[in-house]
């Protein structure tokens, strides 16, 4: 195996683990607070990435799309947390928090990478390994967040934007899911997402970051 790949493995394998896993944990804890115990009977509710882990599309996908586009096309996805929409107190706008719980937590990991890098410069650490992997966290969550923000069912965004519609709209718009993650796919293998929704949406959440980093700097600096 190559060098090259067993490196870049080792470097992302920790934040990714971390990405998905909170991310689908978050959706499951949230449901709970609103009244949808699905998730937490099931063992969802859970930080233990092996409940998250999809054989196929966590590892087997990622692989071999890796290797087929030489590391310019990689896709994957966890097994989602189930939520019984229609057990929350207030279906549409606690769906909506639901939803973006898997989001929130990926921009609350992405700052946690990024306190870690500071502290590595601060602490002057010298080995590499460790700024790649703080670097490749703060990569991976702003990359998960805004994919999954993408306004479309079945993700995320989807949610969010059935939430915010007129109820009519919102029903129409809902019955896509069946065939949203197909029109999704077909978006990314264009590079349509990447361009419009992506690389917009990542330098937003990666401002915000920032933002909330301020505060340190000026304490450190």
């Amino acid at each position: 195996m190559d060098s090259s790949l067993i490196q870049t493995f080792a470097v992302y394998a920790l934040p990714v683990l971390f990405a998905i896993t909170l991310h689908e944990a978050a959706h499951g804890y949230v449901a709970k607070h609103f009244g949808d115990n699905t998730a937490y009977m099931l063992g969802r509710v859970s930080l233990n990435p092996v409940r998250h882990v999809d054989p196929i599309g966590t590892i087997a996908v990622p692989l071999l799309l890796y290797f087929l586009t030489n590391g310019a096309f990689v896709f994957g996805y966890a097994k989602p947390v189930p939520v019984a929409f229609g057990r929350l107190r207030n279906p549409r706008w606690h769906g909506m928090w639901v939803a973006l719980a898997g989001p929130g937590s990926n921009l609350a990991q992405a700052f946690a990478w990024a306190l870690v890098a500071l502290g590595l410069v601060l602490a002057q650490v010298q080995e590499p390994f460790f700024s790649q992997m703080a670097r490749a966290g703060v990569l991976v969550n702003l990359v998960v967040a805004a994919f999954n923000l993408f306004p479309l069912p079945p993700l995320d965004g989807g949610r969010v934007l059935t939430a915010l519609l007129p109820q009519r709209i919102a029903y129409a718009v809902s019955r896509i899911e069946p065939y949203g993650i197909f029109v999704v796919l077909a978006l990314l293998a264009a590079g349509v997402i990447t361009r419009v929704w992506m690389q917009p949406v990542m330098g937003l959440l990666g401002s915000v970051v920032q933002f909330m980093l301020q505060p340190i700097l000026a304490l450190v600096q």
